[in-house]
Order: C-alpha cells, then structure tokens, then sequence
C-alpha cells in the first residue's frame, strides 16, 4: 500500500512564477532576476542588461564605460574572422611556491576563461594587419606574471620579425605579487622587446582602459608611440588610496584619471569605445601601413581588366 510518509514531491521553484508570500504580500513590485538589470555605478541608473551588452558595454544614460573581457573587446576591435589567436597555450605555475596560488590560478581561469591576462594574435584592423595584444581583468585583475609578460615579448619579437604595427590594450592591477621578483622582471623584457621594435621604425599604439596601475604602467602601458585612453579610465603607478595613506594628504579631484593625464601630456587623446576602431584604422593608415582591403580590392579590378584585355584580342 502506498505510503506518502516515505515520498515527498516538491515543485521546482521558479520565482519569477511564486505568489507573494504572506512576509511579503504587501510588496507589489515585481520580482526581476538581477542578470537582466544592471546598475551603472557611475549615475546610479537602471538599464537592460541586452542594451549595456548591444552598446559595446557603455552605460546608455551617462556614457560610463564598463570593463569588457577580452574576447569581447577583440571582438568590435578587429576586423570580423581575421583574429587568429598566438601563444593560447601559455598557463602560468606556482613558480615560488606562493601559498594558495594554485588555487587562484584555477579560478582565474574558471572565471574568465582565459589561461592568462592577456590575449595576443594577429588581426586586421579595417583592413590593416596588426599584432593585436589585450589584456583581461577577470583574469587576477589583470595582474602581469611570467607568462604575462612573455606572451607580450613574444607579441612584439613577432611584430618586428614581420614589420607589423602593434595594438595593445592595457588593464591591470599592476605586477603579481604571487611570483615576486620574477613578476617584477617582466617590465624591463617587455620594455626590451618594446624598444627593438621601435628601433626598426614601427608603430605602437598603446590604449589605456580602466584600472591601468602598476608595472604595466610603469612598463609597455607608456610606452607607446601613441597612447590613446577610453574616458575616466584610472592610470596610475600607485592608486590614489596608497598615496593619500602614505602622504596623509587628499588628492584632487579626478586625480589620475585619463582627462587629468591628457591635461598633463601623458595621454595624448581620449577616445569612446564606439569610435575606438575608426580611429586606430586611420592612425594606421596615416602610417603608411598597407591596407590588406584594398589590396585585394586592386588585385581584383588588376584579374578583371586583364581577362576583359584576353578576351578583347
């Protein structure tokens, strides 16, 4: 005989389908799961999370600019399918036997989907090929380790070898304190590699987003030929709580960000993410740099008249 003191059948919940409770009957707001809403943290507004997503990840109300991952920003930065990813295979170890550093590199990984904080291939970018590197904040912040720094070296030799322009966008925390001196290190190889491309006369753009600190910017972040910034971004070797703790002083206001830095020379101009692409295509070409598109548009019009030439004779 059935006994239903053995069986329980429980309904799974969905509360976006649950009746208000007797707790909270008297709240007649709706209940919105929080991954359609996004708050923006600059003015406080509400907005869908398709139209941050639809807007290149730029509040619609304020223009803030929220952090992207790599992937998305490699995404409305190169040329669609001409990204081809190079040294992906790099994952960093637990080199000095740093405590629970393990386990932060696997969650790193788990969280941003990434083996490291930067990702480097080649591009073209409206149609001129570059050496493209960007760096990721949910990978530990963004944070410069040994591999780090030798996918970026590598990045330029690359470059160099092959006379190509280079694109880096720069986020990050600073050096990573998890491989010590190794970590540090990695500012003067990329720095190296930096400068051999220089010497043979190549271009380097270097786009600053928010937080750029640290060693990446006391490295290959102001190093650039060119260094465009995306607006409010903070750029700072030392953030401004660390200074304000050490010199006991308040700091201005906007201290550090891109606009105080334009205003001081360090930025040379400040660009929004949706003309981003537009302009480093014109600084490239500007540069002298061939345009793959037209190359092939002119090949295309060379095979058309020399076969109508054949066919005329």
């Amino acid at each position: 005989m059935f006994n239903s003191d053995f069986f329980t059948f429980l309904k799974p919940k969905n509360e976006l389908e649950n009746l208000p409770s007797e707790k909270n009957s008297g709240n007649n707001r709706p209940y919105i799961p929080e991954a359609l809403l996004i708050k923006c943290p600059e003015c406080k507004k509400m907005m869908l999370a398709s139209d941050l997503a639809e807007n290149n990840r730029v509040c619609i109300h304020c223009n803030h600019h929220f952090r992207m991952s790599a992937r998305e920003r490699i995404a409305i930065t190169a040329d669609k399918e001409s990204f081809v990813e190079m040294n992906g295979e790099m994952t960093s170890k637990n080199i000095i036997g740093f405590p629970d550093y393990t386990w932060k590199l696997a969650n790193a990984k788990n969280r941003s989907n990434e083996n490291e904080a930067v990702v480097t291939g080649i591009c073209t970018i409206k149609g001129y090929k570059t050496v493209l590197f960007v760096m990721d904040a949910s990978f530990m912040m963004g944070s410069m380790g040994t591999v780090t720094g030798e996918k970026i070296t590598r990045a330029f030799e690359y470059a160099t070898e092959n006379r190509l322009p280079v694109v880096g966008f720069t986020v990050s925390g600073g050096a990573r304190m998890q491989e010590g001196i190794l970590s540090l290190m990695q500012m003067a190889k990329t720095s190296g590699a930096v400068k051999r491309h220089s010497d043979e006369g190549l271009l380097y753009i270097t786009v600053l987003t928010d937080p750029t600190t640290g060693g990446v910017t006391a490295s290959f972040a102001m190093e650039g030929d060119i260094i465009l910034s995306e607006p409010h971004a903070l750029i700072a070797f030392a953030g401004p709580r660390v200074i304000e703790q050490t010199i006991r002083q308040k700091l201005p206001k906007d201290f550090q960000s891109a606009e105080f830095l334009q205003s001081k020379g360090f930025v040379d101009t400040i660009v929004s993410r949706a003309k981003m692409k537009e302009v480093l295509g014109k600084l490239l070409m500007m540069h002298g740099y061939e345009n793959t598109f037209a190359r092939k548009l002119t090949d295309e019009v060379s095979q058309q008249n020399t076969a109508e030439e054949e066919s005329a004779e």
